[in-house]
């Protein structure tokens, strides 16, 4: 990096933009987010579910009808997402997308709209500077007030987003193959009146656990690295450079600094979130197996399945217990291929939050630069 160039402040501040409905960042970051997911799975060549956890798997339909998919054939481009959809519309056409593809996308997109807007609306309330329509924080948000937030978002989420969980939890493609269902707003439809609401929260608390409190640490870590470390740094770098001087000079930051603390923000983001939401999410994963299984059980003995709903905590811990003990303890299995998920998910996830900040610093209005006093030195960041 270059050396910091020094300037005199001529305390300019150039004109701001209109600041936008915080709707527009938030949908931005969620579309973000899916789109990086997607370049992932290209990559890798495998399903999106195996590298990112989708709310709601939109090409899982695709993939069961494509005869090479089926037969395990070596990876070519007809088996990437545009040739699955090709085909699936060759054989059943255009009618296939707003009845198969399309229900999952507005899910998944709906769900990340709210996260991330619920987001920028309580961190405003909780924090009043976060509330100004400006491109850059100053003072910035503390880490409780993000982590607060976050958790709030991320419970808001867990709570629209509970009747989706119990529809993938409860998905069958053959219902769809074998013509009982002829589109996923008719398959959402009736079994969200089959199970009724008892089925729908039947495991919210693990999901309220894993949204919540991932969230907030996720958000919390962003926030946190992105403007209290990277501004600790401006003023004990360039605070160590200028010891020695007793002029008072203003300096501008390479501009590399920011971008690099905005990647590391990112990757903090999705490790600290991956702590929590990877271990809970084996546990959901058991418990909503045995919700399955206590659903299909009532079905055919034509019972009720509220009593076996009220002790299945019960029965998800023996059973975690269980495979636990195999492995040689609760951390072992917990975090069994913690470090591998945590990889496939950061360059998506860092990529929802760069996004999620140019949008939010675009609509933003100019005001002033923000000046960072340090001994004889003026850091400016315009």
């Amino acid at each position: 990096m270059s050396d910091t160039q020094e300037i005199v402040v001529d305390g300019g501040g150039g004109s701001g933009r209109k600041p936008q409905n915080n709707l527009v960042q938030g949908t931005s970051a969620a579309g973000a987010r899916a789109l990086g997911t997607q370049v992932i799975a290209f990559y890798f060549r495998a399903p999106v579910k195996a590298f990112f956890r989708l709310r709601v798997d939109y090409m899982h339909v695709p993939r069961a009808i494509n005869p090479r998919v089926q037969a395990n054939e070596k990876w070519s481009l007809r088996q990437s997402t545009p040739g699955l959809l090709f085909h699936a519309v060759k054989h059943y056409g255009w009618k296939f997308i707003p009845n198969q593809v399309l229900p999952p996308l507005v899910a998944n997109a709906s769900v990340g709209t709210i996260l991330y807007t619920s987001y920028l609306q309580v961190l405003g309330s909780l924090y009043q500077p976060s509330s100004q329509p400006t491109k850059r924080v100053y003072p910035p948000p503390p880490f409780s007030a993000a982590f607060q937030a976050g958790f709030a978002a991320g419970a808001i989420q867990s709570l629209v987003a509970a009747p989706l969980d119990a529809l993938v939890v409860r998905f069958r493609v053959n219902d769809m193959l074998e013509g009982k269902y002829t589109s996923m707003w008719q398959y959402g439809k009736h079994k969200l009146h089959e199970i009724g609401l008892r089925g729908v929260f039947s495991g919210y608390t693990l999901s309220f656990l894993r949204e919540s409190f991932g969230y907030g640490l996720f958000f919390g870590s962003f926030e946190y690295v992105k403007q209290q470390a990277y501004f600790s740094y401006l003023t004990w770098y360039y605070g160590r450079r200028r010891k020695d001087h007793t002029e008072h000079v203003t300096i501008r930051p390479h501009y590399a600094l920011e971008p690099i603390f905005l990647l590391l923000a990112g990757f903090s983001a999705s490790v600290t979130q991956q702590a929590v939401q990877h271990p809970l999410g084996k546990i959901q994963d058991i418990h909503y197996g045995r919700l399955e299984s206590i659903d299909y059980a009532s079905k055919l003995q034509h019972t009720s399945a509220l009593k076996q709903y009220a002790h299945s905590y019960e029965k998800t811990f023996a059973q975690c217990k269980k495979q636990a003990v195999k492995v040689g303890g609760w951390n072992n299995w917990l975090y069994k291929g913690f470090a591998l998920s945590t990889l496939r998910q950061v360059p998506s996830t860092a990529a929802g939050l760069i996004v999620f900040e140019l949008v939010r610093r675009k609509f933003g209005d100019a005001g002033e630069a923000v000046a960072i006093e340090y001994e004889n030195s003026t850091i400016l960041l315009s």
